[in-house]
């Protein structure tokens, strides 16, 4: 049974390879990184759950920075540090 899966692997590659213009072993090594990355990253631990305050402290964050920022996008003179303080505060809320 593998040794029918291979040939049909290998049947499948080679127009890839003679399209692209590389040697089959290449194709096939890319193929075969390609799925193990892939497996890899369907196993990736999930990260923590945002807490209800850090999704309404961003969401604050983001509406209060503007008020703190000049007109070319740069902080002003301690905005980020007042921005966040605002934010808390409105999250607090």
């Amino acid at each position: 049974m593998a040794m029918r899966l291979r040939a049909l692997a290998d049947a499948l590659l080679l127009p890839v390879a003679t399209l692209t213009g590389l040697p089959p072993e290449a194709v096939q090594s890319f193929v075969e990184g390609t799925s193990t990355g892939a497996v890899a990253a369907g196993k990736a631990p999930k990260g923590r759950k945002r807490s209800a305050y850090a999704r309404k402290y961003k969401a604050a964050f983001k509406r209060v920075a503007k008020n703190y920022k000049k007109k070319n996008g740069e902080w002003k003179k301690d905005g980020f540090k007042k921005a966040v303080k605002a934010a808390h505060k409105e999250a607090k809320k």
